[in-house]
């Protein structure tokens, strides 16, 4: 018998399946988890592994950016108002970088840099 990615989620979580991984694995049963690792932007290996509650790392990252892509989650940012939490994820990321090629990144660099969500971030 085929498993259906819910199945494998459930078989894995039990009755203490994280709404955000249902989503994940609802998402993947739709088309498939390497479509919906490109609309991520991670790899096919990391839904797989979230799916099968054996993803090595911290799963924050993941599940901020699928509460985003596939939950549709917003937050408040202090520079551009309420946006999507994947954008914030990528603007922290780029922040963290420290290449400034225009002047929205460079204010971005500054917003984020004071930023409550960056600096909970980097505590984890």
């Amino acid at each position: 018998m085929i498993q259906t990615p819910i199945d494998i989620a459930r078989a894995a979580y039990g009755k203490d399946l994280p709404d955000w991984v249902e989503a994940l694995a609802l998402a993947c049963g739709r088309s498939s988890q390497a479509a919906v690792a490109r609309q991520l932007d991670r790899s096919g290996a990391v839904v797989s592994q979230i799916l099968r509650a054996i993803y090595p790392a911290k799963t924050t990252q993941i599940e901020e950016r699928v509460r985003g892509v596939l939950m549709n989650g917003t937050v408040e940012c202090p520079a551009l108002g309420l946006l999507p939490i994947q954008i914030c994820q990528d603007h922290r990321q780029r922040a963290r970088e420290s290449v400034i090629t225009n002047s929205h990144r460079a204010r971005m660099q500054r917003a984020c840099s004071n930023c409550s969500r960056n600096q909970k971030e980097g505590q984890e």
